[in-house]
């Protein structure tokens, strides 16, 4: 306990570095001149403002330039997809390159496309078609 009548000053100074140093930022940047720094925050504002902005826009023009709808060439399912990348079909699992006209079969050079019709048993039905698919142009 204190004493009465004695007098217990006591001064609190925790907070006064960071005025002081505050104090001392503001001095030296009215010393050497605040146009350098409100330029360079407009700028920056502006940079964070437009860049998005451009962004998005370049997104949505490269996404219509290269999305390709079609349907698969094998089950007629309805498909979206990129242009010039290999997909696969999710109804039937065939693998398909994308392409400006639609969806077209990805095929190795050399692949055999074969319709085989069941054939009766007295040989009426004899028709097997017999088609050779070109490979597919890579365009790497």
């Amino acid at each position: 306990m204190y004493p009465r009548g004695s007098n217990n000053v006591q001064l609190n100074f925790s907070g006064l570095g960071c005025w002081l140093t505050l104090f001392g930022m503001i001095w030296l940047l009215g010393a050497v001149g605040l146009g350098w720094l409100v330029k360079s925050i407009a700028v920056l504002t502006g940079l964070v403002i437009i860049a998005p902005v451009i962004g998005f826009l370049g997104f949505r023009w490269w996404l219509g330039r290269n999305l390709v709808e079609g349907a698969c060439p094998v089950c007629q399912n309805p498909m979206t997809g990129l242009n010039n990348l290999q997909t696969q079909c999710l109804n039937c699992g065939t693998p398909l390159q994308g392409t400006r006209d639609g969806f077209k079969r990805a095929t190795q050079a050399g692949t055999v496309e074969v319709s085989a019709v069941e054939i009766d048993e007295d040989g009426a039905s004899k028709t097997v078609t017999v088609e050779v698919l070109p490979p597919l142009d890579d365009p790497n």
